[in-house]
């Protein structure tokens, strides 16, 4: 991983400060649960300081002329919330920057992204970030990514379709999702899965093309949450294999 920018004044320390009083270990004892945080568990080894996402948002204008290089310092932190709010407050600098600090959000993301560790934080941040800077470039980048053998940077590259997906532009997620049909993670079938709804969503046609092929390959978990949404006789088709196979 490449070094992280380092801040030259007290803001990389000023966050964790503010953020640490608002603990709460009640919160904090229920997220080590629900993120999975136990051995061999996908969030083995997290660390919360039982703080909600709601809280943090509401902080996010407080701090809105931080640094990029603090923010990337405090997504070096061991506490899930301070990684969290760091991303939060490198997708408010994307939206509101030029070209110039889009670019460099999206390399300190991309420099930094095995601090990205979790679910939420890949879903707060990478369609926001990677998806919206992407959308008038090249894109392999998502295709390297969704062969990676992390799994966080193949879930980034799969959420960070969504951006593209709701500019009616399906090709990027369709072709993820077929090189993660044999993923092995569940993380990965759900959020494939997910996708793939919100294509469906706007564009039944086009994503049954993608399930007609593929449909029998897939993780029961991926399917169930693609067809989610289709009228019960055709969700019940495909769940019993009553749908005809295309070929490529």
């Amino acid at each position: 991983m490449t070094p992280h920018p380092r801040s030259t004044n007290t803001e990389a320390q000023s966050i964790p400060q503010a953020l640490r009083q608002l603990g709460d270990p009640a919160i904090a004892a229920h997220s080590q649960r629900f993120f999975k945080t136990g051995p061999g568990q996908y969030g083995e080894g997290d660390q919360f300081l039982g703080i909600r996402l709601p809280m943090l948002r509401s902080l996010l204008p407080r701090y809105r002329q931080t640094s990029l290089a603090a923010m990337c310092e405090v997504l070096h932190s061991p506490w899930h919330e301070e990684r969290l709010f760091a991303l939060l407050l490198m997708v408010a600098r994307f939206a509101k920057g030029d070209q110039d600090d889009k670019a460099a959000v999206f390399a300190s993301y991309l420099d930094n992204i095995a601090c990205i560790n979790n679910w939420d934080l890949v879903d707060c941040s990478a369609p926001q970030i990677v998806g919206a800077f992407l959308e008038d470039k090249d894109r392999a980048l998502l295709g390297s990514l969704a062969n990676s053998t992390s799994l966080w940077e193949r879930r980034i590259a799969v959420i960070a379709t969504l951006h593209l997906i709701k500019n009616n532009d399906f090709d990027d997620c369709l072709a993820v999702a077929a090189l993660l049909l044999a993923d092995r993670h569940d993380l990965i079938h759900k959020a494939v899965g997910w996708m793939l709804r919100e294509v469906g969503k706007r564009d039944q046609e086009t994503a049954e093309v993608f399930l007609r092929q593929h449909y029998q390959a897939m993780p029961r978990t991926m399917l169930r949450s693609a067809i989610e949404k289709f009228p019960e006789p055709l969700r019940q088709a495909y769940l019993h294999n009553r749908i005809s196979v295309t070929g490529p």
